[in-house]
């Protein structure tokens, strides 16, 4: 039976049985992008891991309209935009957002700042965030239809088009709140490993202060994990 574990394992334990502080302002929606999931490195990425669905599937759409009067273009353009925030308010699986990294909310008093020229002459466009909720029984096609249809049943005014941009990309609402499942596992995790060397073995976890960090470990899935580093030897 393995003895109790020590020194910064100890202090590990008793953060799960108290209140988990966020870090970095306990930050809202982040966007797990396929960049960040291409930095997973086995060598250097714990294994011990808190692996859960994704909050939401996203993607960047660009409204772009290139009716040539400007004034009829930009409100051909801001019907559209508009069209979508209403569209998305009767829809409860659709959700419209902006932003790169986190994602914030989109409502009809962001319009007039969302327009721009695109790359083109007489052409105007807005890029912003389509959204919904990622479900335990959802697959990736079921995600993607949801927005799909969403896309293609919301009328379109003038010459204004709706235009699928990038990549699909998943999101995770307050990633510290799960900082105390995360260290649950480690502590588990280290408290199996030190009963395998025997009595006489005490352990040791550094860099439980790091915040949580993730990967994309499936379609819809993602592994979150602090980057610890475990240490087992002879006991003084």
């Amino acid at each position: 039976m393995a003895r109790p574990l020590t020194g910064l394992m100890a202090a590990a334990l008793l953060l799960t049985a108290g209140p988990v502080l966020a870090q970095d302002g306990d930050i809202g929606e982040i966007v797990v992008t396929g960049s960040r999931s291409e930095e997973f490195d086995a060598a250097r990425t714990p294994a011990v891991v808190l692996r859960k669905r994704a909050d939401n599937l996203i993607i960047l759409v660009n409204v772009i309209c290139d009716t040539r009067d400007a004034s009829q273009r930009r409100d051909e353009l801001k019907a559209t935009l508009r069209n979508l925030i209403q569209a998305a308010a009767r829809d409860p699986a659709i959700a419209l957002g902006l932003g790169e990294e986190v994602v914030g909310g989109f409502d009809e008093t962001m319009i007039d700042s969302l327009i721009g020229s695109a790359n083109r002459p007489d052409t105007s466009a807005a890029v912003l965030l389509i959204k919904t909720a990622v479900t335990p029984a959802d697959t990736l096609d079921s995600a993607t239809g949801r927005i799909e249809a969403f896309i293609k049943k919301t009328a379109k005014a003038g010459r204004t088009e709706i235009l699928v941009q990038g990549d699909w990309n998943l999101t995770l609402i307050r990633p510290e709140q799960y900082r105390g499942e995360v260290i649950s596992l480690i502590a588990k995790d280290a408290r199996a490993t030190a009963a395998t060397f025997g009595d006489g073995y005490g352990v040791t976890v550094e860099g439980l202060n790091l915040p949580v960090t993730w990967y994309q470990a499936g379609p819809l899935d993602l592994a979150l994990y602090i980057p610890y580093k475990l240490q087992i030897a002879p006991r003084p």
